[in-house]
C-alpha cells in the first residue's frame, strides 16, 4: 500500500487540489472538513474510492479530531502525512472593531485546530511500525507580513511558525518531521476577488496577480517526496508579481 495522508480543509481550494494531487501520486487520503457534501464531491472527483475516506471534522473540537484520526487508523492502518490546511479569517475591519468572538474563532480554527491535529498525528506516528511521518502546516504569506485589517489571521499564522519549529524539534527523536508552506495569492474561490482589487497599506485598492493553485499542490507532494532523513522546514510558493518582495 502507498502512503497515507490526512488533509484538513479538504473540501475546497488548496485542500481540495492537494488531496487530488496526493491521490494521483498513489496516496490513500482521509479528507477532513466541516461540509461533508464538499468532501464527498472531492472524493468522487479523485476517482479512487478504495483510497479515499471522508470524515466530517471540526478541528476546533477535540472529540471530532480524535474521531478523524481513529477512523484513519482503522481504515488505512497508519499515517505518513498530515497536511494541516484548515483555516479561516475574520472580517476585514479595524482591529479595535473586532469582536472577541471573531478573534476567538480564527484562533480556534487556525491555531488550536492545528495543535489538536498535530498532537494526534504525533501519537499515531510514534506508535506505528515503521515509526515516523511528516506534518506540513499551511502558514501563508501572512506568517511573514500582514495585510491591512488582518490581525487575527496574521497573528495565528505567525504562531504557526512557532508551532512548526517546535513540532520539528520535538518530533526529531521519533522520526517525525514538520515543515511549513507559505502560500501567496493561489487562485481559489477565496482569492478570486483579488482581480477586482485588494486593500493596500496606503488605503488604495489594487488588483493583485494570482497563480494556479496546482503549484501549491505540487509543492506539497514534493515536500513529502523526500525521505524522512530530509526535510523542507519552510517553503514559500507565491505569484511572482504579487506585492510581497519589495517596497510599496
Amino acid at each position: 500500500m502507498g502512503k497515507v495522508a490526512i488533509v484538513t480543509g479538504a473540501g475546497t481550494g488548496i485542500g481540495k487540489y492537494s488531496t487530488l494531487a496526493l491521490v494521483r501520486e498513489g496516496y490513500s487520503v482521509a479528507l477532513a472538513g466541516r461540509r461533508e457534501e464538499l468532501l464527498e464531491a472531492v472524493a468522487e472527483e479523485a476517482g479512487a474510492p478504495e483510497r479515499t475516506l471522508v470524515v466530517r471534522t471540526d478541528v476546533r473540537d477535540a472529540d471530532s479530531v480524535a474521531n478523524l484520526f481513529a477512523q484513519t487508523k482503522e481504515r488505512f492502518g497508519r499515517l505518513d502525512l498530515l497536511f494541516n490546511n484548515a483555516g479561516t479569517g475574520a472580517p476585514g475591519v479595524p482591529l479595535e472593531d473586532l469582536s472577541l468572538e471573531q478573534w476567538q474563532r480564527v484562533v480556534d480554527i487556525n491555531l488550536t485546530g492545528t495543535f489538536l491535529c498535530t498532537q494526534h498525528a504525533i501519537r499515531l506516528m510514534k506508535e506505528q511500525d515503521p515509526m515516523g511521518g511528516r506534518i506540513i502546516n499551511n502558514g501563508s504569506i501572512s506568517a511573514h507580513v500582514p495585510r491591512p485589517n488582518s490581525a487575527p489571521y496574521t497573528a495565528t499564522k505567525h504562531a504557526l511558525t512557532g508551532l512548526t519549529r517546535s513540532t520539528f524539534l520535538d518530533g526529531r527523536s521519533h522520526n517525525i518531521v514538520c515543515g511549513q508552506i507559505d502560500i501567496g495569492n493561489a487562485l481559489t474561490d477565496m482569492t478570486g476577488r483579488m482581480g477586482g482589487g485588494v486593500p493596500q497599506p496606503d488605503g488604495t485598492r489594487k488588483a493583485e496577480p494570482t497563480m494556479d493553485v496546482e503549484n501549491v499542490a505540487r509543492a506539497v507532494v514534493y515536500m513529502d517526496s523526500l525521505p524522512l532523513d530530509a526535510n523542507v522546514p519552510f517553503i514559500t510558493v507565491m505569484a511572482s508579481s504579487m506585492p510581497f518582495i519589495g517596497r510599496g
